[in-house]
């Protein structure tokens, strides 16, 4: 049992996994991979090519996931400095003049009076009015969320990143393993054939 366990650890190291996203396997030892395996070299390549485009089609996703998070940060903290703003003019007894975009590049004016409430988008055509500590409330929690979801993207992103490498010095390894395992091929067979034509001439030197 423990000659078993040694061996499959000399062929292929372990693979770990993170959040769904499966580890890559390092094939040490080719020949050894092959025969536990019983797969072909033309085979094993394909499959370990067939894992690295599924790493790349997740890498893609999560990057795209990392950049509206990265674009909805800013604009949460902008909301939340806004609600500061209505807040800190409680009692001052001023209108809060503000730019605000209408749309790309257009801005237009507003005189804002005194407030104790500000409408927020919850997405899906969706607005509802809080107080402006409700407000604050609910702006930081998100704020947070997104904070610590950008942060397990980014480590996901790196786990990634290294089961790609893995996958890709993998390849090369299998690869040059099968050119390696040709020319020795190539080279016996030619030692062969060079073997059989002295053999041939020693018979014919003979014959004669």
């Amino acid at each position: 049992m423990a000659s078993s366990s040694s061996s499959s650890s000399a062929s292929a190291s372990k693979v770990t996994e993170r959040r769904g996203i499966p580890g890559a396997q390092f094939v040490e030892d080719v020949q050894t991979y092959l025969t536990q395996s019983g797969l072909k070299i033309c085979l094993l390549l394909l499959t370990i090519q067939q894992g690295l485009q599924q790493y790349k089609l997740v890498e893609m996703k999560l990057l795209a996931q990392q950049r509206d998070l990265q674009a909805k940060i800013p604009d949460i903290e902008k909301c939340l400095d806004v609600v500061a703003t209505l807040e800190a003019k409680k009692g001052a007894g001023e209108d809060l003049i503000a730019d605000f975009e209408v749309s790309e590049g257009i801005y237009s004016r507003a005189r804002i009076e005194e407030t104790d409430s500000v409408c927020l988008w919850l997405g899906a055509n969706v607005m509802l009015e809080y107080s402006l500590e409700e407000a604050t409330g609910l702006l930081q929690k998100n704020l947070d969320n997104a904070k610590a979801s950008l942060e397990v993207l980014i480590a996901d992103l790196q786990f990634l990143r290294d089961q790609v490498t893995i996958t890709q010095v993998t390849i090369a390894r299998v690869y040059n393993w099968d050119v390696h395992q040709r020319r020795i091929r190539q080279v016996t067979a030619s030692t062969a054939q060079d073997s059989h034509g002295w053999d041939d001439d020693d018979d014919d030197e003979d014959d004669a």
